[in-house]
């Protein structure tokens, strides 16, 4: 029921747009009620009965055919004058001749009208007479009322008739589209290329499904339009209206007709490169897939170039057809065409500096591989997981979960650090570092060892490859021990070294070491030491201070 109120809202919305078109034309269109060759219509009833060409005296044609319409109306809505009492009348003076009834002058035929028909004044005359007469007869009939009940009866009839094949063709269709789709797919193979399923049957039937409904909507209007005419047409207020509908429509339906007969070979090739660039890129489309997923293999071609090196085809192929196709389409030469199409070159050639750079700048980290998506990596101050990739930006999440877009065009001029990169693609696991600083009174190897441990103890750090001990400097006071530890999660690294720096402390307090980090200065004797009260012995008393002579006599401690 919902299918069907949608499709008489759309049935009404297209009654609308058709009883309004035409009406709009004929309001726009003045030349229908001028025709400078036939002259100045005189009607009656929406309909010219006949023209005049030539002014009498002080009154222009325009003025005539008007003047005589005013009084051929008002005659005819006179039930009380015969139409046989009209007469044709002689003037002495001029030979002219004139339509009177009751005393009343209606038009006169004068010597120059019957010139410009190239006729007499006598059979010009018995012309409008016989006119005139015919279209009063028909306009009081119209208005009978018997005439008007008999119009009405057919109006009721035809909207039955309308409503119950209208609803007809919507349920009949409704119930045999299904069958027919099911019967398209059991009687339609898919077009293969190898193995390759180009399009499959299911999208043969929905392409002929949706034919049949285009057939079906169409067969509607055409019910519509038919009924609307014949209703508007049956009563005299509203003929004028079906009748203009009618006309346009067969105006419009000739003047489609003619320009598409006339653009059919301009038609036929759009077609042809409509169909060659599909087809094209629907036979393309499944080895990049193929290259993407890893099921083909090219040497030298990896797989995370396959989805933009199809999109870059796609791009070419599309414009290489928009450029051959472009001359065959209609107005292509005309001068509006040609100047839309300097505009908009104009338009992208000065807006579009940055968006282009940024293309190339995409294109060519696409292709020097120099990240993918789901890598950790680092563009100046940025660090965090890269998470959406495009030929214009890239998005990267930190560890906060803050999104930061970069421009393609920024990347070209920097550095940037993959942290991923190696363990996918050299089969090297990434090595992070962190230094501490110890004092010289502490035996390298014991530091060694207890760093070591400390890394060992952390989760995600590797014990194969082990962790190693690098001393890079000896400063003043102490010495830098750098740590280095092999992980396979680059992406947990805040992760890893806050649960290293953790785990440093607690082995260094275990094994007595004091960190010197970043730099420590203290007078030793009667200070307490820096490692932290639950590592200390129960006993632990802070050393006194001692004084000692030069001349290495006996300690006096205070």
């Amino acid at each position: 029921m919902k299918k069907i109120g949608h499709t008489l809202v759309i049935f009404f919305v297209v009654l609308l747009l058709t009883l309004t078109s035409p009406l709009l034309g004929i309001a726009q269109n003045p030349t229908q009620l001028e025709n400078k060759i036939d002259g100045f219509p005189v009607m009656l009833d929406g309909k010219p009965l006949f023209f005049i060409r030539r002014g009498v005296s002080s009154f222009s044609a325009e003025e005539r055919a008007n003047a005589i319409t005013r009084r051929i109306e008002r005659i005819a809505q006179n039930d009380s004058i015969p139409v046989d009492n009209l007469t044709i009348k002689q003037i002495p003076d001029d030979n002219s001749l004139y339509l009177s009834v009751d005393q009343e002058v209606i038009l006169t035929v004068t010597e120059r009208d019957a010139k410009a028909y190239r006729s007499t004044p006598e059979v010009l005359a018995q012309q409008a007479l016989q006119k005139i007469q015919v279209a009063i007869a028909q306009y009081r009939q119209d208005r009978k009322p018997e005439q008007l009940l008999k119009n009405i009866i057919y109006t009721v009839i035809a909207s039955f008739a309308f409503l119950i094949i209208s609803f007809a063709v919507i349920k009949i269709s409704g119930k045999l589209f299904p069958f027919i789709r099911r019967l398209i797919e059991s009687l339609t193979p898919g077009i293969q290329i190898g193995n390759v399923e180009i399009i499959s049957s299911s999208n043969i039937s929905f392409f002929w499904l949706r034919v049949l409904r285009i057939i079906r909507l169409f067969v509607l209007f055409l019910l519509l339009f038919n009924y609307a005419t014949f209703v508007l047409r049956l009563f005299p207020w509203t003929r004028v209206f079906g009748e203009g509908i009618l006309g346009y429509f067969y105006q419009s339906l000739e003047l489609v007709l003619s320009s598409i007969g006339k653009y059919l070979p301009n038609a036929f090739i759009i077609a042809i490169i409509i169909f060659i660039t599909y087809y094209l890129i629907r036979l393309i489309k499944p080895f990049f897939t193929a290259i993407e997923r890893g099921n083909l293999v090219i040497p030298g071609f990896y797989t995370d170039w396959a989805k933009p090196t199809y999109n870059i085809l796609l791009v070419i192929i599309l414009a290489i057809a928009a450029i051959v196709a472009f001359p065959y389409l209609p107005g292509f030469n005309s001068p509006a065409f040609q100047g839309i199409s300097v505009f908009l070159g104009l338009l992208l050639s000065l807006g579009s500096t940055s968006a282009i750079a940024n293309v190339i700048g995409g294109i060519i980290l696409i292709y020097t591989r120099a990240f993918r998506i789901g890598d950790h990596i680092q563009i100046g101050d940025v660090i965090g997981d890269l998470i959406e990739k495009n030929f214009l930006v890239i998005r990267i999440c930190t560890p906060t979960n803050k999104i930061i877009t970069i421009p393609n065009s920024s990347l070209l001029s920097g550095n940037v650090i993959n942290f991923s990169i190696s363990s996918r693609e050299l089969n090297r696991n990434l090595i992070i570092q962190t230094t501490i600083t110890l004092g010289y009174d502490l035996p390298w190897r014991k530091a060694h060892k207890t760093l070591i441990e400390a890394a060992l103890e952390t989760e995600h750090i590797l014990k194969e490859p082990a962790p190693f001990v690098l001393q890079t400097s000896l400063d003043n006071f102490y010495i830098s021990y750098q740590l280095n530890a092999y992980t396979n999660q680059p992406n947990l690294m805040v992760i890893i070294y806050s649960e290293l720096h953790q785990n440093i402390q607690d082995k260094c307090n275990e094994a007595g070491i004091e960190i010197l980090s970043p730099s420590y200065t203290s007078l030793r004797d009667g200070n307490t030491t820096t490692i932290p009260e639950n590592y200390l012995p129960s006993d632990y008393v802070a050393p006194p201070f001692r004084v000692q002579s030069s001349d290495n006599q006996e300690n006096n401690t205070f």
